[in-house]
């Protein structure tokens, strides 16, 4: 299934700080029953692409309705057609190999 990373930086804000922001796009993460997975940077989702593209161009018009009048995206999406795979798959291949 293929993986969308996404990160969001509002630009131009009276704060330094966007977690009420982050929490409002995970809730719409969820309303859609996709899998994801928060880090410190960015977020992980994992769906069929057309969701994928779906909710990355929500998240980003979510995060003007805050205010900023820039926002930068970034997305990187990890789509393989060999195999089947997922996040959690991959993160254990990597453990796997590490012990």
């Amino acid at each position: 299934m293929p993986l969308l990373e996404i990160s969001i930086i509002p630009i131009g804000t009276n704060s330094t700080s966007f977690s009420s922001e982050v929490t409002s796009v995970v809730k719409k993460i969820e309303e859609k029953g996709l899998t994801y997975k928060l880090t410190p940077t960015s977020t992980v989702i994992e769906g069929e692409i057309d969701q994928l593209w779906d909710i990355a161009r929500d998240m980003h018009q979510k995060a003007f309705s805050v205010g900023p009048d820039r926002i930068v995206t970034n997305i990187s999406i990890d789509h393989r057609t060999d195999k089947q795979m997922d996040m959690n798959h991959q993160v254990d291949t990597v453990e796997k190999d590490l012990e």
